[in-house]
Parts: structure tokens; sequence; C-alpha cells
């Protein structure tokens, strides 16, 4: 999740993984993957920068815990119940 700003300042977190496309017009609008758009006040590369900067993270939480995986014996793993 990446945090903007709608235009009147009003914060408004959004998955980066929905975007589409993100234009200037001259606003900034975001269009995400179910149709609906968000007009935000960043500037177009400010939300490629964060949802960049978000991803990034991701990649090295990711690598934090394969470490702590592969160092600590405690780790349990649960399976992940599944429905009928």
């Amino acid at each position: 999740m990446i945090l903007v700003h709608r235009l009147k300042g009003e914060p408004l977190f959004v998955n980066s993984d929905l975007i589409e496309t993100i234009e200037a017009t001259p606003d900034t609008v975001i269009s995400l993957a179910d149709g609906r758009k968000i007009v935000v006040s960043e500037a177009p590369d400010e939300v490629v920068d964060a949802a960049r900067r978000y991803r990034a993270s991701v990649i090295v939480a990711t690598d934090e815990l394969r470490e702590l995986a592969g160092h600590t014996a405690d780790l349990v793993v649960l399976p992940i119940a599944q429905e009928d």
C-alpha cells in the first residue's frame, strides 16, 4: 500500500498492485484495475517512486524473513486450513 493524498489533502492508501495507469491531466489521475479512478495531489513520478519504494521494501522484508527462517530453529510453519 502506498500513501497518496486527495486534492483536498485527505490521506488515502492505495494498493499499488492494482494501479494500471497514472496520468497528468493536469491533476494526477490513478486508474485502478477495477476501473476506479482516483485524483491525487502527488505528481505522477511521485506515485511511481512511492510504488517502487513499497515494492522494494517488500523484497527486503522477504529476504529478512528468509534469513530469519534459516537461522531460527524455533520457527514453526502452520498449514493453511482449506475449505471443503
